[in-house]
């Protein structure tokens, strides 16, 4: 197999893990909706994928990096998914985190027309406007990532991972795998470097998880039977 087919393999299981990383969520949303509370879950790891998704969606643009349709459509999806949850949470929580999903959302879009205008005025040439979108995609990533840490102080004083999002972490480490795997092929500094930090945050997470996970019904029962 050529590197070419090995890069297109790994980018089109990227482009699936991000979709899986997108749905992951659903089985915390429907917990929420189930107990109508969001209990101690926070808002800022779909904050976060919000700004990502927008970021990557305006990177797709035909005046940014022409051709590039996929990614648009993927982001779009992701987009959708992630507003959807925020209505979910802003349904079922109190008006701290709802105060705070109004003023973070209206920040993202103001960021994201600041963006918009910058590199439309400020930048004439598609390679000009990609890199400099490529870069801020890969912080905002970097962002996304790390947002499922919130919680990091909670989860190690408590020391239950009960609210750290179980799926999503997984999610979040499978995609930085595959990203990071196409960057080596592909060598991309953007995609490289982000999702580096990416994976590494999310392995973190998993850490964490493993450390602090409560224990099944069948381990506390074995360990009942051992006692």
């Amino acid at each position: 197999m050529s590197l070419d087919h090995i890069r297109h393999s790994v980018g089109i299981l990227g482009k699936i893990s991000s979709v899986f990383l997108f749905a992951s969520p659903m089985p915390t949303f429907k917990r929420i909706i189930k107990n109508k509370s969001v209990e101690e879950f926070h808002p800022y790891p779909y904050l976060a994928a919000v700004m990502n998704c927008m970021v990557w969606i305006y990177y797709g643009m035909l005046f940014v990096h022409p051709y590039s349709i996929l990614l648009v459509i993927i982001n779009s999806v992701g987009l959708f998914f992630h507003l959807s949850y925020l209505s979910i949470f802003f349904c079922y929580t109190g008006k701290r985190y709802r105060l705070e999903i109004v003023v973070i959302l209206l920040a993202e879009i103001v960021g994201v027309a600041a963006i918009i205008a910058g590199t439309m005025l400020g930048l004439h040439t598609y390679a000009s406007r990609s890199m400099v979108v490529k870069i801020l995609a890969a912080f905002f990533g970097i962002l996304m990532y790390a947002s499922p840490l919130s919680i990091m102080l909670k989860v190690i004083k408590t020391k239950s991972a009960e609210f750290l999002p179980k799926l999503l972490c997984i999610a979040g480490f499978l995609n930085g795998v595959c990203w990071l795997i196409y960057a080596r092929y592909k060598f991309d500094p953007y995609i490289l470097v982000g999702n580096g930090v990416g994976t590494l945050l999310a392995y973190v997470q998993l850490v964490l998880l493993h450390i602090y996970q409560k224990p099944s019904i069948v381990d506390r029962s074995h360990m009942q039977g051992r006692s």
